[in-house]
């Protein structure tokens, strides 16, 4: 008996969204590098992703890539750091901070959303313009499913004085 084990078969969705994103991921990283923000590392991109985290708090960040609070807080300080944002002072809880880009982690946004503009224009152009555009369609609408987004959370009513 041979340990070889059996093609699994072919690629499941997971695999075939995560090629193009590693690609884009690739192309977005070696674009901030050559545009001067040589200190940006692929794990930045749990807190530069879209929408860009300006004015969240941090848990709240935490909550929203599935990161634990210690990690957020450790890209955070790394970014800060580096001088892509600041934790401010919440106005609405002394206690908690707001994240904040700096004029550079705006233009690292920017860089950012050049870059994947090119890179759509680039499939446009490759696939075509009406393929692309489908494509595009139904990658909303697959973000917009309770599968990706979860279940739409159900409002208790207030109780009754």
């Amino acid at each position: 008996m041979s340990d070889v084990q059996a093609p699994i078969g072919p690629p499941l969705i997971g695999a075939l969204l995560r090629a193009p994103t590693d690609a884009i991921r690739a192309r977005m990283l070696a674009e901030l590098h050559a545009g001067g923000f040589t200190d940006f590392v692929p794990a930045h991109f749990a807190v530069f992703r879209y929408p860009p985290p300006d004015g969240l708090r941090p848990s709240d960040l935490a909550n929203s890539t599935g990161m634990t609070r210690q990690a957020t807080g450790y890209l955070l300080g790394q970014l800060e750091q580096l001088g892509y944002l600041t934790r401010d002072d919440d106005p609405e809880d002394q206690r908690s901070k707001r994240i904040r880009l700096t004029k550079r982690g705006y233009a690292a946004a920017q860089t950012i959303r050049h870059t994947v503009a090119e890179i759509e224009s680039e499939l446009a152009e490759e696939l075509g313009a009406k393929p692309f555009t489908q494509l595009r369609e139904l990658l909303v609408k697959l973000n917009a499913t309770t599968t990706i987004r979860g279940p739409i959370p159900q409002t208790t009513p207030a109780a009754s004085p």
